[in-house]
């Protein structure tokens, strides 16, 4: 392979794709107005907050804000004119819920339009209850809980959600850019020419792959430096820098699906059908967009079968989750597997001409 070939072709790729106002927009510009939403909507969502209704004093209530200041971080009191108007906020989803106490009895009204949130409302209240019990009693409980978090305590959302955003956003570019790039070559009769011209058709294929190796390099730097941003509060720590192998084989293995997919369009049309029949649910099943622990399990299967599963999970294991190099070495070599074989299927049914 002629290394002077593929540099002036993957400078002449580069700086087409620079210029290629769309595809600049698409792969850098809108992932990365996903991850500034997500940030602004999520990135001070540390832990749940809880807002109560209500009348009158609730002594069980106050006198655990009053012992327990940590509460406040928890719960957040409002006080209304009469039951209904408390009621009405619960329904309307202004308050999580209205509590009253009538002597020894505590009642609380919630909302199951929010199931999540009314389970910590339960939860909650219910310890408040047996916490007065055993203080009214004056037994001292045989059994006590404590509870820590597994990650570092400093840690805020955008740690979780970053890795998933930027997976989407390589996936989407590697995809789209190899099977609409094929298709294009192919169509206009670029790759015949290709084939007979001096320049090796190895080196055409190294000088794209390494454009979208540096583009996804980019990417990673453009998504770290707005996700380090005081107003987001990105912290880089332990082996974090293992998301840069990981980042040149997930877009391997995005190329490889790219390929393979415009391997076999005949149109561009169809390989945009396609590509977002393959991008759009491996988004979903591979946790770009949500967590799949509480999916269910069938669902969680499944989503090994797509290569952002092994991306995202290879990510938040050493942005966020605090592992070492050695953790990420599995899901590298699953993504370089995918590489090969949809690479190797990709070559069996090339095609040079449209027809």
């Amino acid at each position: 392979m002629n290394t002077g070939v593929v540099r002036s072709l993957t400078r002449a790729l580069f700086v087409g794709f620079v210029r290629d106002r769309a595809a600049l927009f698409y792969t850098l510009l809108f992932p990365l107005f996903f991850l500034v939403v997500f940030a602004g909507v999520f990135g001070s969502a540390d832990s749940p907050r809880v807002e109560v209704a209500r009348v009158a004093p609730v002594p069980l209530l106050d006198q655990a804000l009053a012992h327990d200041p940590g509460l406040r971080d928890t719960i957040e009191v409002t006080a209304y004119r009469t039951p209904e108007a408390a009621v009405r906020a619960v329904e309307k989803g202004d308050a999580d819920a209205f509590a009253a106490q009538d002597g020894g009895t505590l009642s609380i009204r919630y909302s199951v339009a929010d199931r999540v949130q009314s389970g910590i409302v339960q939860s909650l209240f219910g310890g408040l209850t047996q916490a007065a019990n055993r203080a009214a009693t004056g037994e001292r409980p045989a059994y006590r809980l404590e509870a820590r978090q597994v990650e570092d305590a400093s840690l805020s959302a955008i740690q979780f959600f970053t890795p998933g955003l930027l997976g989407w956003a390589l996936s989407m570019a590697g995809v789209f850019g190899a099977s609409t790039t094929l298709v294009t070559w192919r169509k206009n009769g670029l790759l015949r020419r290709l084939r007979l011209s001096p320049a090796p058709l190895r080196s055409v294929f190294a000088a794209r792959v390494l454009v979208s190796l540096v583009t996804a390099l980019i990417q990673l730097a453009v998504f770290l430096g707005v996700a380090l941003l005081p107003v987001f509060g990105l912290r880089l720590t332990g082996a974090w820098w293992m998301s840069i192998p990981l980042v040149l084989a997930g877009v391997l293995a995005f190329l490889g699906i790219g390929m393979l997919v415009g391997a076999w369009a005949r149109t561009q049309e169809a390989a945009s059908a396609v590509t977002q029949l393959i991008v759009l649910p491996m988004a979903f099943l591979g946790g770009s967009f949500f967590p799949l622990d509480s999916a269910p399990g069938w669902m969680r299967t499944l989503s090994y079968v797509f290569p952002l599963r092994y991306l995202n999970d290879g990510m938040l294991d050493v942005m966020a989750r605090g592992l070492g190099p050695a953790s990420a070495l599995p899901q590298i070599a699953a993504l370089l597997a995918v590489a090969v074989v949809t690479s190797l299927a990709a070559a069996r049914i090339f095609r040079w001409d449209a027809t």
